[in-house]
C-alpha cells in the first residue's frame, strides 16, 4: 500500500484525481481490494492480477510505444 497522507487519501476516495505516483498506487489499489472482495480466493487474485497485467500491457502499447517513437524521430535513435 502506498504511503500518502490521510488527506490524500481522502481526496481520492472522494473522487479527484491522482495527482503522483503515490496517488495513483492508492487509487489503483483501492479498486483491485473492492474487486478481490472480503474473501479472496485464488481465483479472484489471479483475475485481478491478469487485469493488471493486461492494462499495463495496453497502456504500454496505446501510450509510452507511440510517445517513445515521437521521442526517438525528434533525438534520434540511440540503435
Amino acid at each position: 500500500m502506498p504511503y500518502i497522507t490521510k488527506a490524500q487519501r481522502v481526496m481520492i476516495d472522494d473522487g479527484q484525481p491522482p495527482a503522483n505516483a503515490g496517488e495513483l498506487n492508492y487509487a489503483i489499489t483501492k479498486m483491485i481490494l473492492k474487486f478481490v472482495g472480503e474473501n479472496p480466493s485464488y481465483q479472484r487474485i489471479n483475475d485481478a492480477m491478469g487485469a493488471l497485467e493486461g492494462a499495463k500491457l495496453e497502456f504500454y502499447r496505446r501510450v509510452a510505444v507511440p510517445y517513445e517513437e515521437t521521442k526517438i524521430s525528434q533525438n534520434g535513435d540511440v540503435y
